[in-house]
């Protein structure tokens, strides 16, 4: 049987408009999601101000630089830019709970209801996890580390570390740290979607703390405290991801599933 091209035509305006339609969808949860962090960076312009967002960053290394030797900026436009580029940072993270909120709005009505049973509580872990993972991060890899780098420093070197250098420093190890904590949310994907079995999860466990400590000495700077504070909570993590991932199984499982593990 031929098609004609006004059959044709209609094809194509029956796919056309639920495309151009999520398009639309996607835009607006974009401009919600931008919108919002706009309005945190708008409030933390003003109180603390970028300047005291970036001391408290700071912080953990300024406490341990000798006596006097503050931080220096190399560039013209450093002191205006670098705070700048923390605040956009802080404001992203204040506002990320906003952001997954409408990324999972967007993808929910796609998704079965057993499905949907997964995806939330993982949004809502994965963004506590990444919180967690900087806040250990901060509040006690930090310090730790800059201890151990300042007890090698000879005494006839002044510290002043560049405040650029200082920010990169900072971002990657939260992204390390923020992506570490991550860990039982992968696993937990991989053994939902059938990719790992559970067995294979826990005989890959010694494999695992090989990477894990591999994966620190690379992301890491070249010291002990900090690949150790990266490679044991990996470890310890990917238990937990196991665990988890046996609770998810049983509670997500799709109804045809269940109707086929009930069979004798």
């Amino acid at each position: 049987m031929s098609t004609t091209p006004n059959d044709q035509d209609d094809e194509l305006a029956g796919t056309e408009q639920p495309f151009v339609a999520h398009l639309v969808e996607l835009r607006d949860r974009l401009v919600k999601a931008m919108i919002a962090i706009g309005v945190v960076a708008l409030v933390l312009s003003v109180y603390p101000g970028p300047s005291a967002l970036y001391d408290l960053l700071a912080a953990p290394l300024v406490a341990h630089l000798p006596k006097g030797a503050t931080l220096i900026a190399t560039s013209v436009i450093s002191p205006f830019v670098v705070p700048l580029k923390i605040m956009l940072m802080a404001s992203f993270l204040v506002a990320l709970p906003v952001v997954l909120y409408q990324v999972w709005a967007f993808v929910a009505p796609g998704l079965y209801s057993h499905e949907k049973k997964l995806v939330l509580p993982l949004v809502v872990s994965s963004t506590l996890l990444f919180f967690a993972g900087v806040a250990f991060c901060y509040f006690f890899v930090f310090g730790r580390v800059f201890s151990f780098i300042q007890s090698f420093a000879p005494k006839s070197i002044t510290a002043a570390p560049d405040i650029e250098a200082y920010l990169s420093f900072v971002l990657t190890m939260f992204l390390a740290f923020g992506a570490t904590f991550e860990v039982p949310i992968i696993v937990v994907v991989l053994a939902r979607m059938g990719l790992v079995p559970i067995d294979k999860l826990k005989q890959f466990r010694g494999y695992f703390v090989v990477l894990a400590f591999i994966i620190a000495a690379v992301i890491t700077p070249p010291d002990v405290v900090s690949q150790l504070a990266l490679a044991v909570p990996m470890c310890l993590l990917y238990e937990i991801g196991i665990w988890a991932a046996q609770i998810f199984l049983k509670n997500t499982k799709a109804p045809e599933e269940e109707g086929e593990a009930a069979k004798p």
